[in-house]
């Protein structure tokens, strides 16, 4: 038994054949279309078939990335994908829409769904709700500590797989606009620009939203210890070296030898690497960048990583099989073969012949057939009958093993394809949407709540211990406008926000808003009406249904949506759009102005960090998790009718002070344009 998996990234042919041939258990790969990784070279629905194909046979299995947000007008195209992974017969497709999910659900219920990292699942609650949607597998976000990840293991049925190895971005997967809102380049589609990488100012970095590469190789017996299914390797953007270093040392590693994580530097790292995330030290010390150095360190290991996976005297031969050879007199040569898997293949050869000199011995026999070298056969037992004074030419019985391992290639490499019914496309519900779209409001603190806006929205939402302080001293008497705010990164501290959660339940507060599986399924344990955020990244009617069936009541759409698109959605409950608001950017476990500063500072107003232009991006801690927002609000106050076709328009107040909340208000309700610097954030702007 190998264990638990390595899993390689597969981002083109070469890199393929790199961890194919060093010995990978399962790579991940993406076609040209719906894959996270646009740019990388991929492959094709045509090419897909002969790479499972050749895979199997290897031993290595095949899981195909349809991990992206998917817009409603792409459903076609999302089909034909689903349809080609289940005729080459993928082992499995990791996603990241819950509508995505949902489909293949409906349309291939037997093909296995691995859950994305880019649905920032990080803990045991958001994984309870994969197992309802009929998951396998989830990849936990990379920010999980050791004791975060042994408690989700403990805690679930699903195989839970864990980054290693490769870059780790400043935000929770899934949960980064940075690239979409400053350059329509989204990377929840798979075309990040990674703007974080350039030059940005703290007090202690001129890099304060790049991070070192992360790495756990070191740690991966202890991850084995904990009960982790799959060792998953980053980098589908990666040259072959860099496969054949990863997969060399996580081999090396798990059989419990000493990894070579010089080599594994040199070839790419941004000043080193990193373990911050799972050994819980967030400081400094997990930041970094590319320097000269770390690029020319690569030219000493380039020529020595090739050869692992060019030359066949180096292919790691991963199918162990046994060979039971019989020669007797009078009958013919029979040799059999199988594999690990339980693949049988029988092949019969010539009579023997009495031996005129000499004869062929067991030993002489044995060594035509432990010739496997070229093939990823390796021989575990080798049985020989061999009766005496008989002759065999080597030649015969080299021929007889090679037609036993070309038949075993064919039975292992033999397409299973998964039942697929396009058919089974579920038929969308539409609400009937409200004739004037409702204003709603998302505090960060309390101190924004103004009587303007307790008189105007129909819903206000503030994080739980602003709704806690409100309630603290009288109860309001618009306890029916109230909306809870669960924090959307809830690493720990699940018990105290279900005692939370009863308090203000109790003071008879209906309604919660949450934009993460983990914060959902707290919510519905407590029977509030739930209000879904953008962070759901919802851009297609399959998710809006997916979400409806989990008792949301509304649905605010991505952050990513265009304007016209949010009002041709069907949907089965109410839909709306953010109108006002520095839109977060990021969202980040490890804050840059902490690490540098410290909290303390940053709550006298020292809470930014600021670009090589010198513009400040603030940071907020409000809804339980970091956040970078934009440099400058979303403003659509001059434009409300535009909204029409929507439900609700939601107006976020983060940074403004009381008045500054008036101020936008009253401008909102005259039909203002903003006097300041402003942007009308993707509503009118197609991602790509």
């Amino acid at each position: 038994m190998r264990g638990v998996e390595i899993l390689a990234p597969a981002g083109s042919s070469g890199a393929l054949k790199a961890a194919v041939a060093c010995g990978a258990d399962a790579v991940y790969l993406g076609i040209d279309c719906l894959n996270a990784r646009r740019n990388a070279e991929n492959f094709t629905a045509q090419t897909l078939p002969q790479v499972v194909r050749n895979c199997h046979i290897h031993g290595v299995k095949v899981y195909l990335t349809l991990n992206t947000v998917v817009l409603e007008q792409e459903q076609p195209l999302l089909l034909k994908a689903a349809q080609a992974a289940c005729e080459a017969g993928v082992d499995a497709v990791i996603v990241q829409d819950l509508g995505v999910a949902a489909l293949l659900r409906r349309c291939c219920p037997k093909l296995r769904l691995n859950a994305s990292t880019q649905m920032a699942v990080h803990n045991l609650d958001g994984v309870r709700m994969l197992e309802q949607l009929g998951f396998s597998r989830v990849v936990l976000a990379r920010e999980c500590s050791r004791q975060e990840i042994e408690r989700i293991v403990q805690g679930t049925s699903l195989e839970v797989e864990v980054f290693v190895h490769g870059a780790l971005c400043m935000s929770v997967s899934g949960q980064c606009y940075f690239s979409s809102v400053l350059g329509q380049r989204s990377g929840n589609r798979g075309l990040c620009a990674q703007p974080c990488r350039l030059i940005f100012r703290s007090c202690a970095s001129d890099h304060a939203l790049s991070l070192k590469d992360g790495c756990l190789i070191s740690h991966l017996q202890e991850l084995i210890e904990l009960g982790v299914s799959s060792l998953k390797i980053e980098g589908r953007m990666k040259r072959p070296e860099y496969v054949a270093a990863a997969v060399s040392a996580c081999r090396a590693a798990r059989s419990g030898e000493q990894p070579d994580l010089e080599r594994l530097a040199a070839v790419f790292s941004r000043s080193g690497f990193t373990d911050g995330y799972f050994t819980g030290n967030r400081d400094l010390e997990l930041f970094g960048y590319r320097k000269k150095e770390d690029v020319t360190a690569a030219s000493g290991v380039l020529k020595q990583l090739e050869t692992l996976y060019t030359d066949p005297r180096q292919q790691v031969q991963k199918v162990g099989i046994r060979l039971d050879f019989s020669m007797q007199q009078g009958q013919f040569t029979d040799l059999q073969v199988q594999d690990c898997d339980g693949n049988v293949v029988c092949v019969q050869g010539e009579l023997p012949q009495v031996a005129l000199h000499k004869s062929t011995t067991q030993e002489r026999a044995q060594a035509a057939l432990q010739k496997t070298g070229g093939t990823p056969y390796w021989i575990e037992e080798l049985n020989c009958e061999v009766g005496e004074g008989l002759m065999l030419p080597a030649s015969a019985i080299n021929a007889m093993r090679r037609d036993a391992l070309i038949q075993l290639d064919e039975l292992r490499g033999e397409c299973k394809p998964i039942p697929f019914a396009r058919e089974k496309a579920p038929e969308l519900l539409t609400h009937t949407v409200a004739k004037r779209p409702a204003m709603r409001a998302r505090l960060y603190r309390l101190e924004q709540l103004v009587p303007e806006l307790v008189k105007r929205a129909e819903l206000i939402t503030l994080p739980v211990p602003e709704l806690l302080r409100l309630c603290s001293e009288k109860t309001p008497d618009f306890l029916d406008k109230l909306c809870i705010g669960l924090p959307r990164m809830l690493f720990e501290g699940s018990e105290q926000l279900h005692s939370q959660l009863a308090q203000l339940r109790e003071l008879g507060i209906l309604h919660a808003s949450v934009g993460n599986l983990g914060s959902l399924n707290i919510a519905l344990e407590h029977d509030l009406l739930l209000h879904a955020e953008p962070f759901f990244n919802v851009l297609n009617p399959l998710a809006t249904q997916t979400l409806a069936e989990w008792e949301c009541s509304d649905v605010c759409l991505s952050l990513e949506a265009t304007l016209e698109s949010a009002k041709w959605l069907k949907s089965p409950v109410p839909t709306g759009v953010v109108a006002y608001g520095r839109l977060p950017l990021m969202t980040m476990r490890t804050c840059p102005v902490q690490v540098s500063a410290g909290c303390a500072r940053c709550k006298e107003g020292e809470n930014a960090i600021t670009d090589r232009r010198g513009t400040a991006f603030y940071t907020s801690c409000a809804y339980g998790c970091a956040e970078l927002l934009n440099t400058v609000p979303l403003y659509m106050g001059d434009r409300l009718d535009e909204l029409r076709g929507l439900d609700f328009y939601e107006m976020w107040f983060t940074t403004e002070r009381p008045e500054q909340v008036k101020q936008v208000l009253n401008a909102c309700r005259r039909g203002e344009e903003w006097p300041e610097s402003f942007t009308r954030g993707l509503l009118y702007k197609t991602i790509q």
